[in-house]
């Protein structure tokens, strides 16, 4: 056999067995059948090795993460507003946030398995020094799945595989103060972290607050409620979330 026909064979080969291996991963991890194998090939492949494109694109799985994103907050805020009833919405925007986060995502990601297979550079050497690496490619596996597959298998696949991975009760018993763990955070970075009211209306009896988080004199982020504390708690939290500090 000619040289040219026994590398072409080999190249076949070794593409096959890394799309099997995708393949069945893909499978084990959602107890979905994967129908785009591309899809989840981009799901996790990390901007760290992304390549150009003849047009200048490149590609990697942000897109999908932005998608996911969108998707997993949503599934997780109804599965929350259908599972405590009588909650009000700081409770609920507090518990979505904790599931939800970078920290509990990448968590999440390793769990099920995704550092198995998400490709990174650096990955050859088994370190992975990306934040929220395995968190990113868990949102864009959903992305992934929800263009593949469609809105009730990727809610399936919320429902079923990753959130059981969640103690709520536990969740739901320990609240997180997120001014406490703001301002902690100003301590250790010797920064400045004040608390401003920017906007109250309303009547005597029902206001409605808007408080204004800024670091150094500068606007973070901004929360809403009806009492100071559940505005100023809403900020934080917003607060928390950008600077990537939950």
């Amino acid at each position: 056999m000619p040289y040219i026909f026994r590398k072409a064979l080999r190249f076949f080969y070794k593409a096959s067995e890394t799309d099997a291996y995708l393949y069945h991963s893909i499978q084990d991890i959602t107890t979905l059948r994967p129908v785009n194998l591309q899809l989840y090939r981009l799901a996790v492949s990390h901007t760290s090795i992304a390549k150009e494109n003849e047009e200048g694109i490149k590609y990697s799985n942000e897109r999908l993460e932005y998608l996911g994103d969108a998707i997993l907050g949503a599934v997780v805020a109804e599965f929350l507003f259908k599972k405590f009833p009588y909650k009000d919405e700081g409770f609920l925007t507090e518990m979505r946030s904790r599931i939800v986060n970078r920290e509990s995502l990448n968590d999440l990601g390793k769990i099920i398995g995704l550092s198995k297979i998400v490709e990174y550079s650096g990955s050859k050497q088994g370190r992975a020094t990306h934040k929220s690496l395995f968190g990113d490619a868990l949102e864009a596996l959903v992305g992934a799945i929800y263009l593949d597959r469609g809105f009730a298998k990727c809610k399936f696949f919320i429902l079923n595989v990753l959130l059981p991975n969640f103690n709520l009760e536990d969740i739901a018993n320990n609240h997180k103060n997120f001014k406490s763990v703001l301002i902690e955070y100003a301590q250790r970075e010797n920064k400045q972290v004040k608390f401003v009211i920017i906007n109250e209306n309303g009547h005597n009896h029902i206001k409605h607050f808007t408080s204004q988080v800024e670091i150094n004199d500068e606007a973070i982020s901004t929360g809403n409620g009806f009492t100071k504390k559940k505005a100023e708690q809403a900020a934080a939290e917003k607060a928390c979330e950008v600077l990537n500090i939950l």
